[in-house]
């Protein structure tokens, strides 16, 4: 099955609702409006199509293999990696200074969604590598810079991100690996860690593991973890490589989906100790690492954009050339392809309309953090980081829950075939299951989004998000169009719905934290479904506008049909969520635990 980027639709939701002209306004992307990102997504997608997609299904048939102390990757894969970071892409939006492009994240996030629809397995090594630029970016030395960033950004090195331990998966108060300080600086690493994304592999020269220790002595729990870099390789002053860090893969995980993905077991320190260098200062290891979690975060929320996209574009092929059954209107007297069923219309409106909702949230997040980070004026900085803060646990958390729908439907429009693996749809649901855990579980994002987005301010930031969508409300109201009144009749309920989920958790945070926590998936499920209707709701606005200008009238119409689907299909489940959140509490907590 071919894969084809979308890249009308991205390029749509940059200049219509992100705003990518105004984020061009801003100091270092002068360069970065409208025509160069459609330059960067038509050549993106050439790569992705051509090279990368294709490797998809072969990686789930001939996954990494491990054989004495050795990855060996897909075949194919260390060839198109080659192809990939010799085109630039790892530094797409990396800084200038270190040898990436520094274009926004807006531009950035588009590309990634084009590389996860192609090979989710393939762009978890780009994907994780940007986290430990992101970290060391942040919070590395001028000199750790300089020897780590430009091989990193250029491709030709790898990093990884080491937490979780056997003992310590969500709870990091529980990392035992420990870090002896040693004469000369450096300090020498033991332990073992788990669950590591390409933490072994032959497709770069060099491996860059960041990893989370407790140096000798440290306090107990969070508060004790610091962060190392500990390369595979040791780099020699003239940037060469050195010896053999006493850093080793015993194993390789046997897993559900992303075969190709080659998921370490690392051990540290088995022959005298791994040469640790520490980034920034002892016990600040965890703040550092959130750095890189944040980032991750947001790009598995792309993930699941990008893995709904491939299994909807699976789905309506196969729905085209399946013939099954005569119409129920009787129209013909004949089979016809299944797409004619209004069920399966159904199905591939619903994997849509999801798809699209969330890519225009995504993209409208990434603007924010492009804003947060350049935009001249520290009122508006301050305001988006804000906007991004609340938005990148409903990206991570709703966008993946949505790909596991998606993905299944995928599946289900395929009938039986979809059961078979020869098909290909069942690889996408199998990959997308992984989405809501890794990175922080969809509960664990709920839980930032109730804890720290929501109770810390009593509501205010939720409530001033709220403001802003009832002023798209006033805009739907006013239209003329049947389609936009259905859309502000939702989207308004949706908003109250939401509104009174917000007090009921400024309210009851302190008072009953064991109610708040026992909905938070469900207000996280509300929130995200909201967020990406708001703007599938200002899609409609614009493609009405654009309709009535008589511009791509094909597309415009199919934006206006998938909104009003939104509308009265997804938006619609807000107001149960809502009093699952309000008044479904004692039906979670009250069971005795001997019941179960």
């Amino acid at each position: 099955m071919t894969y084809k980027a979308p890249v009308k639709d991205m390029l749509f939701n940059m200049r219509h609702l992100a705003d990518l002209e105004q984020v061009a306004q801003m100091p270092g992307f002068e360069d970065a409006g409208l025509e160069t990102a459609q330059a960067v997504l038509e050549e993106c997608a050439k790569l992705n199509e051509d090279v990368i997609a294709p490797l998809n299904w072969e990686g789930d048939k001939y996954p990494s293999s491990f054989h004495d102390g050795k990855v060996t990757t897909t075949p194919g894969f260390k060839q198109a990696f080659k192809q990939y970071a010799e085109g630039g892409w790892q530094g797409l939006q990396h800084p200038v200074e270190f040898g990436g492009q520094g274009l926004p994240k807006t531009i950035g996030a588009a590309c990634g969604e084009i590389l996860n629809s192609a090979n989710l397995s393939f762009a978890l090594c780009p994907l994780l590598t940007d986290g430990a630029i992101e970290a060391l970016l942040t919070a590395g030395s001028d000199e750790q810079k300089a020897i780590y960033l430009p091989k990193m950004i250029s491709g030709e090195w790898t990093g990884t991100m080491n937490l979780t331990e056997p003992q310590a998966g969500s709870d990091l108060s529980l990392v035992r690996s420990r870090a002896e300080p040693q004469p000369d600086g450096t300090y020498k690493i033991f332990g073992t860690k788990i669950f590591i994304t390409y933490g072994e592999h032959d497709m770069a020269d060099n491996i860059v593991h960041l990893v989370l220790a407790r140096v000798t002595g440290a306090p107990e729990g969070v508060k004790g973890i610091s962060l190392f870099i500990v390369p595979k390789f040791l780099v020699n002053p003239d940037g060469s490589l050195g010896a053999r860090n006493d850093v080793h893969c015993v194993s390789i995980e046997h897993k559900m989906g992303i075969k190709a993905s080659p998921t370490a077991v690392l051990q540290y320190g088995d022959h005298g100790g791994a040469i640790g260098y520490l980034v920034g200062e002892e016990n600040r290891g965890l703040e550092y690492m959130f750095i890189m979690m944040n980032a991750a975060r947001y790009a598995v929320g792309v993930q699941g954009i990008s893995v709904a996209e491939r299994a909807y574009q699976k789905a309506v092929q196969y729905a085209r050339d399946r013939v099954q059954s005569r119409p129920v209107d009787g129209s013909r007297n004949t089979a016809v392809p299944i797409i004619h069923h209004p069920d399966v219309k159904r199905m591939l409106m619903t994997m849509r309309a999801l798809t699209e909702g969330c890519r225009a949230m995504a993209s409208v997040a990434a603007a924010a953090y492009d804003a947060a980070h350049h935009h001249p004026d520290a009122d508006t900085r301050k305001q988006n980081q804000a906007f991004y803060e609340f938005m990148v646990p409903l990206v991570k958390g709703y966008s993946t829950e949505m790909s596991l729908e998606v993905t299944s439907l995928g599946v289900q429009v395929h009938g039986g075939m979809g059961f078979i693996e020869e098909t290909g749809a069942a690889q996408y649901y199998r990959d997308a299951k992984i989405l809501t855990i890794y990175e922080g579980t969809t509960a664990i994002q709920a839980n930032d989004l109730v804890g720290r987005k929501t109770a810390r301010d009593g509501g205010q930031g939720a409530k001033a998000l709220a403001k802003q969508i009832e002023a798209t409300e006033a805009e739907l109201q006013a239209s003329g169009n049947v389609h936009a009144r259905a859309m502000f009749k939702r989207l308004q309920a949706a908003r109250e719905a939401f509104l009174d989920v917000v007090e009921f958790i400024a309210g009851q945070a302190k008072a009953d934290p064991n109610a708040i926590y026992a909905g938070s998936v469900n207000y996280l499920m509300l929130a995200g479904n909201l967020m990406a209707g708001w703007q599938m709701a200002r899609a409609l606005l614009v493609a009405e506008r654009e309709l009535a200008a008589g511009n791509d009238t094909a597309f415009m119409q199919a934006k206006i049909t998938t909104a009003r689907f939104y509308a009265d299909h997804i938006l619609t489940r807000v107001p149960g969520l809502r009093d699952a959140v309000v008044e479904g509490a004692p039906g979670v907590t009250e069971m005795a635990l001997e019941a179960f």
